[in-house]
């Protein structure tokens, strides 16, 4: 007797990435899956950082500049927050193609945005140093 039972159909989403070539090795899925979630969490990091700051500048009467940092960190907490997903569409559907996996392209971003980031803070550490050196007696 013939085994009855029939494959189901697949009703994952997003069709765009289930629907396409064959189900991976399991592990190469999870890896890909923890990735886009270690940028989700960057990212989250960032943001929080960013409302931490405007909070703070906002308690301690700082001047924008502050709040211009604090902005920033947000805007690339949400940049690695898009990238999560972006990534992980175009890894998982190479991998469900049985595809070399593309190049990162997140990584330079990430790193061009935390050094703007410490830039600004170290111009804004200095100049609040050099302020208050200025006016001592």
């Amino acid at each position: 007797m013939a085994d009855e039972r029939a494959e189901p159909d697949d009703h994952r989403r997003p069709r765009s990435v289930y629907g396409v070539g064959t189900e991976p090795d399991a592990r190469f899925s999870l890896a890909n899956e923890r990735t886009a979630l270690a940028w989700v969490r960057t990212g989250v990091g960032l943001v929080a950082g960013g409302v931490a700051l405007t909070s703070f500048a906002t308690f301690a009467d700082l001047p924008g500049l502050v709040d211009v940092v604090a902005a920033v960190a947000c805007l690339v907490g949400a940049s690695c927050a898009v990238y999560a997903l972006v990534a992980w569409r175009r890894n998982e559907r190479a991998l469900r193609r049985r595809e070399p996996l593309p190049a990162p392209g997140g990584l330079p971003v990430l790193v061009v945005g935390v050094v703007l980031l410490a830039v600004l803070i170290a111009a804004y550490a200095a100049a609040a140093g050099l302020g208050e050196a200025a006016s001592l007696p």
